[in-house]
């Protein structure tokens, strides 16, 4: 199982990686903005299947509100 820890050492990698691969150009788009949306469907995907496609449980353990949570299934095109 992955902690804390080791989540934030990928993101560390990606960025570092991101960042040598502009060879010192500027990010064309705002780095947060990209970042969250390249983690947050792939997070949301994971955790509505193993919550069995729930979207309730999916939410809670998420921490979201179920309307957030689809507003954001639906912004991101996941199949549920």
């Amino acid at each position: 199982m992955l902690n804390e820890n080791e989540v934030a050492r990928y993101v560390r990698k990606a960025m570092d990686d991101y960042f040598k691969d502009l060879d010192g150009e500027e990010p064309s788009c705002a780095v947060y903005d990209m970042v969250i949306n390249c983690v947050e469907k792939p997070l949301i995907e994971t955790v509505l299947s193993h919550a069995g496609g729930n979207q309730t449980r999916a939410a809670e353990l998420l921490g979201l509100n179920r309307n957030t949570l689809r507003k954001k299934i639906q912004a991101h095109g996941i199949k549920n």
